[in-house]
């Protein structure tokens, strides 16, 4: 065993022990006498500690989490993934390197093709439009199976991904011929080869110096993530078109909830679900209107595209690229025209 990896597990073995901190004494029986033992929780991720995801969703709802179960459950955060890679999160949550995780489901390519389908243009126009859609596909077990190695906490997504460039605008798809542009999942990386872009994956942290250095000319995020990873530093184009939405997800290590006393588990279910979902969509929505007023407010050119599947331009190429991820789902055995439809349903039943 290398040196490196020794002291890493030795890190990883010593977190896991401080996670039973404050152990009670225990009576002659084995029983404690103590019930206010603690249970550590931690929780990877990669948005910043920056972020709005940070300071108004995760930060308040692990104080939450203490507060329920009256200091019984402690979440330890860990952002900018600094405990686990960003396309490893779920893994390693399943795995219980961590205890819980959150990550874009397109960060792990084909580990979620059902879920993904929720990506695909003209589904959902918001973040919580697309965390109400992603919810309740689980909720009602359409997409449940893909999430049976862990406890799904709740889903989320971001606001659309809109198109942002250094160099040109982007006002048709013939505009995209030649130029790399980083994907963040296999959705809109079909989308982008079907309009002769090159995409180009890249974690979220190394966007900014991939610009900076042209190795890609531009990307597809959502408004608020541009100014996250500060990306309208560098970028001076911006097409505002519903190319694509980004599913996410908060799950828990299945061990480790099945081993928590009912009344704990409760605590967990009752700050789970739609409600979350809900909520980090308002959050993200609000965040994105701010960053798109302010990208206006710099003077940076923006194309408006509201609605590209009946725009003739884009309408043809975004179908096509639909079918064909349909055809590729369908080809690994699953039903994918029965889970599109009931997306289309959800994405009804969902809209703001």
């Amino acid at each position: 065993m290398k040196l490196a990896s020794f002291f890493s597990m030795t890190i990883l073995a010593t977190v896991g022990l401080l996670g039973c901190s404050n152990q009670a004494d225990t009576n002659a029986d084995g029983s404690s006498t103590n019930s206010q033992d603690t249970t550590t929780l931690r929780f990877s991720y990669y948005w910043p500690a920056t972020s709005n995801m940070n300071t108004e969703i995760f930060e308040p709802w692990a104080k939450k989490i203490e507060a329920d179960s009256n200091g019984r459950l402690k979440v330890e955060l860990y952002p900018s993934a600094t405990l686990s890679e960003p396309g490893a999160t779920y893994d390693a949550t399943v795995k219980g390197i961590v205890d819980i995780g959150s990550q874009a489901h397109g960060f792990t390519s084909g580990r979620f093709p059902l879920t993904q389908i929720a990506e695909l243009p003209g589904l959902s126009n918001s973040a919580t439009q697309m965390g109400c859609i992603v919810q309740t596909l689980y909720d009602n077990g359409t997409i449940a199976s893909e999430y049976e190695d862990s406890h799904l906490l709740f889903a989320y997504g971001a606001g659309p991904g809109v198109l942002h460039t250094t160099t040109k605008p982007i006002k048709k798809p013939e505009d995209m011929k030649g130029l790399r542009m980083r994907h963040p999942s296999v959705v809109a990386a079909s989308l982008m080869e079907n309009m002769s872009a090159s995409p180009i994956g890249l974690p979220s942290n190394d966007i900014y110096t991939s610009l900076q250095r042209g190795v890609i000319d531009g990307l597809s995020l959502p408004w608020g993530a541009v100014e996250t990873f500060k990306i309208d530093e560098l970028v001076k184009y911006h097409t505002n078109i519903p190319f694509y939405s980004s599913a996410a997800l908060v799950t828990m290590n299945k061990q480790k909830y099945d081993s928590l006393p009912d009344d704990l588990k409760s605590v967990i279910d009752d700050n789970s679900g739609m409600a979350m979902a809900k909520k980090v969509g308002e959050v993200l929505d609000k965040e994105d209107q701010i960053a798109l007023k302010n990208a206006k407010a710099l003077g940076q050119e923006v194309t408006d595209i509201p609605d590209p599947l009946n725009n003739p331009a884009w309408k043809g190429i975004l179908l096509e690229g639909t079918q064909q991820y349909l055809d590729d789902v369908t080809k690994l055995g699953h039903d994918a025209q029965d889970v599109y439809q009931k997306t289309q349903a959800a994405s009804a039943a969902c809209k703001v």
